[in-house]
């Protein structure tokens, strides 16, 4: 288990720092009565606002329904996740408490009608309503905010960081120079989980040095996808190689797709570029085994053989200027999107007037579209009836 989920509070009594953010926390869930104003917690990441809706809801015995960072902030889900349960009292009598992480991160098209079904939901819950965001001043929250109790996060200063490091390290059995410490907690700039993180990397061994820092790198608050295929190419470090995979806001599985797009383009022998590429077959392998056993544990060892055993391909490290390309298949997918789009509200569309899943629409019904489509007529009628074009016609027929 990762440290940060390890060692995340599990009461009030060790969340770290933030007093002033708690006392209002515990004032707005005291005063909350059916349609009060929801309470958004904001501030930089790592700084406890998530932890502290999850500790509080533990030490109360609350119901906790969540929608995370990963999930679709639509309004179809929205519905799906929260308002149906919105009114509806808990098994065993539990209260419940709902909580959006990160709602700033809602935009675009597949988040459309988010924010409005978000607000339509505060006003009906009969249940406290709790949101996070790291900028809750961005211009597209404005309708939101006036629905919202306020409540500021701030980075957490080094000596809690410190002294929550050091509480780890002893239960780990881990002998950590203090300066090693100090290190860290100023690194991480106020964000805890990032230095958690951090210490988790250098856990390889049991006693820790300043040296060892040398391994870690320097932790810039704003690494792109670029920044971490320079250090997972350039590095001999394994450390360095792996630690990189944390630093960058992208899934390991589109991060694949990053390193193999341009392993040929900073290794120049055959047997490096082959080498590497065997490393990311092997990772491919473990991430076809997470995504088919719903086993999570296998992803240490996807991020390994990606990073550090790319990164070890090679003899040395090129000193020269390599201009990292996106993934070609990004494009293609991006190219690809609205068809597939199309194609997922034709298969919604005949599970519902058909009462049976997706899968059982592939499985049993889309054979017979495909006889019928034979004929002229009977095509024009299903392009029709499912609002096709014959491109996404033909992408529904080949599955």
């Amino acid at each position: 288990m990762a440290w940060i989920r390890k060692y995340a509070p599990k009461n009030l009594k060790e969340f770290v720092d933030q007093k002033k953010a708690v006392e209002q926390f515990l004032v707005w869930y005291k005063n909350y009565k059916p349609g009060s104003k929801a309470a958004l917690l904001y501030g930089p990441p790592g700084v406890g606002k998530t932890a502290l809706v999850r500790a509080f809801a533990r030490e109360n015995n609350l119901n906790l329904i969540e929608m995370n960072a990963s999930d679709v902030r639509s309004a179809q889900k929205i519905k799906e996740v929260f308002r149906a349960s919105a009114k509806q009292a808990s098994l065993f009598g539990k209260k419940k408490m709902f909580l959006i992480d990160e709602v700033d991160g809602i935009s675009g098209k597949e988040d459309r009608g988010g924010l409005a079904e978000i607000i339509k939901f505060i006003k009906e819950s009969v249940f406290p309503v709790v949101l996070t965001a790291n900028d809750a001043w961005d211009p597209k929250l404005k309708p939101l905010r006036s629905y919202c109790e306020m409540i500021q996060f701030s980075p957490i200063p080094p000596t809690y960081i410190v002294k929550r490091l050091k509480e780890i390290a002893e239960v780990e059995g881990l002998i950590v120079d203090i300066n090693v410490l100090k290190a860290l907690a100023e690194r991480s700039k106020g964000d805890l989980r990032a230095a958690i993180n951090d210490l988790e990397t250098l856990a390889t061994k049991k006693e820790i040095t300043v040296k060892d820092l040398e391994d870690l790198g320097y932790r810039e608050r704003e690494e792109d996808v670029f920044q971490t295929l320079k250090m997972i190419f350039k590095t001999k470090s394994i450390k360095a190689a792996r630690f990189a995979v944390s630093l960058v806001d992208k899934d390991p599985e589109e991060l694949i797709w990053w390193i193999e797009e341009n392993v040929s383009n900073e290794y120049e022998t055959i047997e490096e570029i082959v080498k590497a590429y065997e490393f990311l077959s092997w990772a491919d392998l473990f991430r076809k085994r997470i995504v088919s056993r719903q086993n999570w544990r296998l992803m240490v060892y996807m991020i390994d053989l990606m990073s550090a055993g790319v990164s070890s391909a090679k003899k040395d490290v090129y000193r020269k200027f390599t201009k990292f390309k996106p993934p070609l298949r990004l494009q293609t997918y991006a190219k690809l999107k609205p068809l597939k789009e199309n194609v997922n509200k034709a298969l919604e569309k005949l599970s519902e007037e058909l009462h049976c899943s997706t899968s059982c629409v592939k499985k049993e019904f889309i054979p017979l579209l495909k006889i019928l489509a034979q004929n002229e007529k009977y095509k024009r009628e299903i392009m029709k009836y499912l609002e096709l074009d014959k491109n996404s016609l033909e992408q529904l027929l080949t599955l």
